[in-house]
């Protein structure tokens, strides 16, 4: 008897594991996924508990503690851990409730982008002919354009703000979930089971939501995960330009569009909020990428 056989009695018995340990046996094998995942957790938590886990308020100001450095540096307090910015704020209260604000953004941007991709791409490839060439066609034509150009033009046609940034970037991450929806349904819809639902006289609405979207998640699950990461960028791109969230909200991109002006003489207040978006960035990749080895059965280990 193996090893593996002492670890997973059930594997041994040949009794079927449940899908879901199926899943976190895949997944926890990946080490960089596992990571993501608990920076991620770290990153929730503080979101939703910014209010007690934060020192100071976000955006009340101290007047006699302009660009006060980190604490382990000359002149530092800890009071001020991560050091104040040019007008006194606490660089730590403003990272833990920019954790907020980023998180709402793209996870509000993303199940935007996901629930419309999902459901053009059904239409699309469900009913295929004009209906498909006119809604490709279209996500063609937005994928031409560099995203973050696209996203500033929209943002210049609504008018600056956090909604309208979101929406922007919203709209330039559907094209991506339109094609995988689209793929995803016109490889499920001439399998077996799809022609034995329409025997039995399942309509359109049954086939498409019941019958084909759960076989499409996956894929969709993924991107998600990736898109996540691609919108908090793109939202702190253009926070950074003054097109996204507005002062005084503690938005990364703000932040650091505020620090611009003294990053030769006060590091951390330019350095910490790329390092914050940087980090869940990369977090929010390393998760997709454990999920995608998780959940494609050719690329599991």
């Amino acid at each position: 008897m193996t090893a593996g056989a002492f670890e997973n009695p059930d594997v041994a018995a040949g009794a079927p594991q449940h899908p879901l340990l199926e899943f976190w046996f895949d997944f926890k094998a990946n080490f960089g996924a596992v990571t993501g995942l608990a920076v991620i957790v770290v990153l929730i938590l503080l979101a939703l508990f910014a209010d007690f886990v934060a020192p100071h308020s976000p955006i009340v100001t101290n007047n006699a503690a302009f660009l006060k450095p980190p604490f382990w540096q000359q002149g530092g307090s800890i009071a001020y851990p991560l050091g104040t910015d040019a007008i006194g704020r606490d660089i730590l209260s403003r990272l833990i409730h920019g954790a907020r604000l980023s998180l709402l953004i793209g996870i509000a941007v993303v199940t935007l982008s996901v629930v419309a991709g999902t459901i053009l791409g059904l239409v699309a490839g469900f009913f295929r002919g004009v209906i498909e060439i006119a809604i490709m066609r279209l996500m063609d034509i937005t994928l031409t354009l560099p995203s973050l150009l696209l996203a500033i033009v929209i943002v210049a046609i609504l008018g600056p703000g956090l909604m309208n940034a979101m929406l922007a970037v919203a709209i330039v991450l559907l094209p991506h979930y339109v094609r995988i929806a689209r793929a995803a349904v016109i490889s499920e819809v001439s399998k077996d089971y799809i022609t034995a639902a329409k025997v039995a006289g399942a309509g359109r609405l049954r086939l498409m939501f019941k019958e084909i979207l759960p076989n499409c998640t996956a894929p969709l699950i993924v991107q998600a995960t990736l898109g996540i990461s691609t919108a908090i960028l793109d939202a702190a791109a253009l926070g950074f330009l003054g097109l996204g969230a507005q002062p005084p909200l503690p938005e990364w991109g703000t932040m650091l569009a505020d620090a611009r002006e003294f990053v030769l003489r006060a590091w951390w207040v330019v350095t910490l909020p790329g390092s914050a978006i940087l980090v869940t960035v990369l977090a929010f990749n390393l998760l997709g990428d454990g999920l995608r080895d998780a959940l494609d059965p050719k690329l599991k280990r």
